[in-house]
């Protein structure tokens, strides 16, 4: 039964909530919306993102990332990606799988994002193929859904049994493998998340169907369970069941769907985290990530602030002490020895999937806490640094790994033979870059984001536009479109690499931005044509690893830097580095042939400043190149998302004397 609290008392709907969610009540400030029956607390969730549809992205990388990535989604075929779903109905398809992952043991799991991917392109784009396709496979689903007839849906190979099992009491768990399975739930929580989009994103109440009858078969086989055997299921990865079963509470207001959320809590990570303990040493990197992302958004329906200290410890953990300089994380897919990374440059870091959650992590918490600056600095350096960066502008594709030992290369996926999970995040990762440039809440519009694009402020009636062609320019220009003048708090971020040139003027009028605040608040009532001109100074920084000061990244402002070291002896292979072993989740790279580079790998600046070594190239906006200290030779510098299809160098050897 649906709680609708738009028809009940409010007293009575807070006891009644307190009781349900154990104590979390609601603050009774927010609005009920259209999709769901239960919304956090706005003690908990400060601001609000826009939704994507307010969002359009102007001319930038951005958009032309999102552009490409749309013509590879309707590029694929979806009958191709929904073959392995019509197998394991006993329904005969009239296309076989796509190669890859997607035939090899984690067949299905492409469509959950694939799915996610064109719903949220439909809500921003004008070509109604997206939804079109999302139509398409939303129904196709529910016929074979309707043909099992228990709820269960997915492309699972002998998924049906598998879980079968499961709910009789046989549980053979590992990380990787559940019932000789490739991770079952973690490739059924891709279609979780692709059927709640469809809903979210492209109005599908058919997905919505879909969805709740899918959650009913995951409650009933969790009733099956005692604990100690769901404790024992959940030791294999599982992604993000504990997120999109209390969305599905959100969507439904009923609190079963909570109650099997929390029982996917895995208290061996939780509960060191609530502790303020990083025991996160040899664990698979981005098994963890999606947990984290699912007790974010569990505390802010229950308000148990455990939950919340697992949630930002974890964060805390991971960028200050386990993120490289492009925002990503782990090598080999694992995290290493705390606070240690100089040892950890390789040829499989930084793992795209795990930003991709990071960045869904950091959402929730940019949303709790809009006044610090850390999350939107972290989500900048990221989003610039490692997603942008992660896909070949040439053709589309995207990287598993983004190798950052120096000398090697990016290595991009293949449109029909690859469907690794990066495969699948990147399908997503270009489709929502509108997602958190701006934040709201009644009275305040937050600007996080310096790229060019229009936002509307549907009750607000006001519309924002933002031109720039930072970061090849160094201001931003907000221009206010609204019939009727309206009074606001502009919250302009105070970068942190902006120093304290940062300047502001609204109409041609300087404001002062020189305090110690997160944003630069500009109240007034603003009126049609209003503009505010954003100073944005940039300059070099060395971003030394925490546990060797000699060895550095260069930043230029917000953007990473990679010394461009030509294409000598290339060679991409079909799977990254040799091809993926099995449940033990690591891989083989041993074919890669080392290179003898070349080019410079330190540079000996003795006790000058880093901007008397670099100068820019005459006519290539924000390409450098050294003076007179690498060794053996001086490099030209380039933002690392432009560097494709070459050798590179992120980190170098700093000498001083």
């Amino acid at each position: 039964m649906s709680l609708d609290i738009r028809k009940i008392n409010w007293v009575g709907y807070c006891l009644l909530l307190a009781v349900m969610l154990l104590g979390g009540c609601s603050s009774g400030n927010e609005e009920s919306t259209d999709k769901f029956t239960i919304v956090p607390s706005r003690d908990i969730v400060k601001a609000e993102q826009f939704e994507l549809s307010e969002v359009q992205l102007l001319e930038s990388p951005f958009k032309d990332a999102k552009e490409r990535d749309g013509k590879y989604l309707l590029s694929l075929n979806p009958d191709r990606l929904l073959a392995p779903y019509l197998k394991q109905a006993r329904m005969e398809p009239e296309v076989d799988n796509y190669g890859g992952w997607e035939s090899t043991g984690l067949d299905g799991h492409s469509l959950g994002h694939y799915l996610s991917a064109i719903s949220m392109m439909s809500a921003t784009s004008d070509n109604e193929e997206f939804k079109q396709r999302v139509d398409h496979i939303v129904s196709t689903l529910a016929t074979v859904q309707d043909s099992i007839g228990t709820g269960y849906v997915a492309g699972i190979p002998n998924g049906k049994e598998i879980f079968d099992e499961i709910a009789s009491g046989n549980i053979d768990a590992e990380p990787f493998g559940l019932n000789d399975g490739w991770v079952p739930w973690y490739n059924i929580h891709k279609l979780y998340a692709g059927l709640r989009d469809a809903y979210l994103y492209a109005n599908s109440d058919l997905a919505r169907e879909v969805l709740v009858k899918l959650s009913d078969w995951a409650v009933n086989l969790s009733n099956q369970l005692s604990g100690e055997q769901f404790r024992q299921m959940i030791r294999a990865e599982y992604g993000g069941m504990n997120e999109v079963l209390t969305d599905v509470y959100a969507i439904t207001g009923d609190k079963k769907y909570l109650e099997v959320a929390q029982r996917f809590n895995d208290q061996r990570l939780f509960d060191p985290l609530a502790s303020g303990e990083d025991q996160l040493e040899g664990l698979h990197a981005n098994t963890q990530i999606p947990k984290i992302i699912g007790a974010a958004r569990e505390y802010e329906f229950t308000g148990n602030n455990t939950l919340q200290q697992v949630a930002t410890f974890f964060w805390e953990t991971v960028v200050n002490n386990r993120t490289y300089a492009n925002g990503g994380n782990s090598m080999n897919e694992h995290f290493g020895e705390l606070g240690k990374l100089a040892e950890r440059l390789s040829k499989v870091t930084s793992e795209t999937c795990n930003t991709y959650n990071m960045l869904k992590l950091t959402e929730h918490l940019m949303k709790w806490y809009p006044d610090e600056p850390k999350y939107a600095a972290y989500y900048e350096k990221a989003l610039y640094n490692h997603i942008l960066a992660s896909q070949d502008p040439k053709t589309g594709m995207v990287c598993y790994f983004v190798p950052l030992i120096s000398g090697h290369f990016k290595t991009f996926s293949s449109p029909e033979d690859s469907f690794w999970c990066c495969v699948g995040s990147g399908m997503e990762n270009h489709t929502k870059y509108g997602k958190n440039i701006y934040l709201h809440t009644d009275s305040e519009l937050f600007v996080n984001l310096f790229i060019p694009s229009e936002v509307t402020w549907n009750p607000k009636e006001v519309t924002l536009r933002q031109e720039t062609d930072f970061p090849r320019s160094q201001s931003s220009t907000l221009t206010i479109s609204t019939e009727n003048p309206t009074q606001f708090a502009l919250n302009i971020r105070r970068p942190g690499w902006a120093g304290s040139g940062l300047g502001i003027l609204v109409n041609g009028d300087p404001v002062d931005a020189q305090t110690s605040t997160a944003h630069v608040s500009i109240v007034r009532e603003w009126s049609d044509g209003d503009q505010v001109e954003v100073i944005l100074p940039m300059d070099f920084q060395l971003e030394p690893l925490a546990d060797n000061e000699h060895k550095a990244a260069i930043t230029y402002g917000p953007i990473l830097l990679a010394g461009q070291l030509g294409d000598a002896r290339m060679q991409q292979e079909p799977i990254p580095y040799g091809g993926y072993d099995g449940f033990d989740g690591r891989w083989d790279h041993r074919r890669y042939e080392d290179m003898e580079l070349v080019e410079a790998l330190s540079f000996d600046v003795g006790d000058q400043p880093i901007q008397n070594w670099i100068s820019p190239v005459e006519g290539q906006a924000l390409h450098f190149r050294t003076q007179g200290v690498g060794s053996p030779n001086d490099v030209e510098l380039a933002p690392f998302y432009e560097v494709n299809h070459q050798r590179y160098a992120i980190y170098w050897d700093i000498t001083r004397q």
